[in-house]
């Protein structure tokens, strides 16, 4: 892949950038009763000779110039930290309403030897289905009465198709071929398509087949939105919200905004709210484009530390210096900050992490860098350009799955065994951290490791400390980072303690609980080896983070 283009994303960008994306789509096994022609090499026209272009872009305008400039760093970001959801033998599942559904990937023929002749004339009978029949038709000479030149110049790739499968099945090829300006050009070039996307498109068209990858997602999303092919469109949303990580969540915003997908965006939304450290210190925040990064700097519930996000931003900075070949020296960090640099909140720092952070980065001028000071130390605070209130963060929710609590003097006993319980949600949510029972014979120091598995593999651990004074109230522990917790999926939690012998445990417990909008479930696990459980034991209480949270 080559590198992204360096140039200004967002309402800045240049009209159209064509990105080089590699391309997914192998060639289709061949089939001997279709032998594949050698097609003859297209002459490439001089800069003085007058280029036919593409029809125009019937019902599709605005996006192509941003799409340009973010696709290939968005394509890099998600192909190297999506999860690829496909093998080879089977496409993802299809989540989205409407009633289509995947079919597995067919064995597609390959092309004849002339579009007007076959060597099996009777080639039709094999083909039980249309399915199967407008699958041989699928990047096909045979009967085709249109070329697609798709793909920036060095890199095209010709595709033949057939006018009335594709007005079928687009609104936008129907205008293009069958509407009143409509033109009847045998070729048509689209540049600011990759081809493996344009495969894809057709592919769906042809005969409903939806085989997405990481690498060519994005790009085969802005196809389907050109074509306004919604179903395929909903598919490729769909894929993305599965694959969101905050690695990748501040990549997919930037296109989620691009492509005017609110559902998407919500996820992101989310996903960067509650895990916002790991969200702005991951390779791809240094990618997203300028009105992102404003978007994300004003948002108030962002769970991070300020020191945090100023370090993010300036990392940000050095990034866009380079994307416009300038050094990255303070003055010119200052200069593609702009605006934003007044929307991180330094004053909401503590006094020392100022003084060891933006003081010392000659990102701020001398006045002020003293006026900020003198808002931390003296009475009479000058008046500052930046935030001064910190941000809000999220509320979190607290999970209370025991109706009361008890202690006898033979337990609740800790000798290096595993509490644990499994539970599961009817929404998404994120862990924080767990609520435990202390020390039921006076207070008491404890060590403890936390956990939280699922199918057996562990999400997050920690371990940690607590003081227990000594009443029944419960003591919160606390992951380093929000972990995401998908909906209809058990998971486990688990906790070992370490500290006085005897402490308060739960009794009563319920194997259903509501809290907000948010269903929990509860059954044992096999982990447990201290006889924590469904109707009593450790591990009280579920510290999370709900969608009804985020603004």
């Amino acid at each position: 892949m080559v590198e992204p283009v360096k140039c200004q994303a967002g309402k800045n960008a240049s009209t159209i950038m064509y990105p080089d994306l590699p391309s997914s789509v192998a060639l289709v096994p061949h089939c001997p009763e279709l032998p594949v022609p050698t097609l003859p090499e297209r002459k490439q026209p001089s800069s003085e000779e007058e280029v036919d272009v593409e029809h125009p872009d019937y019902n599709f305008r605005g996006a192509a110039g941003q799409f340009g400039n973010n696709v290939a760093t968005a394509t890099t970001v998600i192909q190297q930290q999506l999860p690829l959801l496909t093998t080879a033998s089977s496409p993802p599942p299809y989540k989205g309403s409407g009633s289509l559904h995947i079919l597995p990937p067919m064995i597609v023929p390959p092309l004849s030897p002339n579009p007007g002749q076959t060597l099996d004339p009777n080639w039709q009978a094999a083909k039980a289905t249309v399915r199967e029949r407008n699958a041989a038709m699928f990047n096909n000479e045979l009967m085709s009465d249109v070329q697609f030149i798709v793909g920036p110049k060095g890199s095209t790739q010709r595709i033949p198709a057939h006018k009335y499968i594709l007005a079928t099945g687009s609104s936008v090829f129907f205008a293009m071929f069958y509407g009143g300006l409509a033109e009847d050009k045998r070729e048509i070039e689209i540049p600011d398509v990759e081809p493996a996307a344009f495969l894809t498109l057709l592919r769906y068209l042809y005969y409903d087949d939806i085989s997405l990858e990481a690498d060519t997602v994005l790009a085969t999303l802005y196809a389907a939105k050109k074509y306004l092919v919604p179903h395929l469109a909903r598919a490729c949303v769909s894929y993305l919200e599965t694959s969101l990580t905050a690695k990748n969540a501040c990549v997919l915003l930037s296109q989620s905004q691009l492509f005017e997908e609110p559902d998407l965006m919500q996820r992101c939304w989310e996903v960067i709210d509650a895990q916002a450290e790991l969200a702005v210190t991951s390779e791809g925040f240094g990618d997203i484009d300028y009105n992102t990064l404003e978007t994300i700097l004003s948002r108030e519930t962002l769970n991070v530390k300020e020191t945090i996000l100023f370090q993010a931003v300036m990392n940000w900075a050095t990034a866009e210096c380079l994307r416009r070949d300038i050094e990255p020296i303070s003055e010119n960090k200052r200069k593609v900050l702009g605006k934003a640099l007044y929307l991180i909140r330094i004053p909401g720092m503590a006094l020392e992490e100022f003084a060891n952070g933006p003081a010392q980065s000659r990102i701020l001028t001398l006045q002020e860098t003293t006026d900020i000071f003198l808002h931390f130390t003296a009475s009479n605070k000058p008046i500052l350009d930046f935030p001064t209130c910190p941000r809000i963060g999220l509320k979190s929710q607290i999970c209370h799955r025991f109706q009361s609590s008890a202690y006898r003097s033979n337990q609740w006993r800790y000798r290096g065994r595993c509490d644990s319980i499994q539970f599961c949600v009817d929404k998404r949510i994120f862990i924080v951290g767990f609520g435990l029972y202390g020390s039921s014979n006076g207070a008491s120091d404890y060590t403890v490791k936390i956990e939280l598995k699922r199918m057996g593999k562990v999400l997050a651990e920690n371990d940690t400390k607590f003081f227990s004074d000594g009443s029944s109230n419960t003591f919160h522990v606390y992951f380093q980072h929000p972990i995401q917790i998908e909906s209809d999926t058990f998971y486990t939690a688990s906790a070992i303690l370490d500290g006085a012998e005897l402490s308060y445990f739960g009794q009563e417990g319920l194997s259903e609980v509501t809290v907000g909008n948010v269903t929990f479930q509860f059954q044992c696990s096999s982990d447990s080896t201290n006889g924590t459980g469904v109707q009593g034991g450790q591990i009280p209480e579920l510290i999370f983070y709900g969608t009804s949270t985020h603004s």
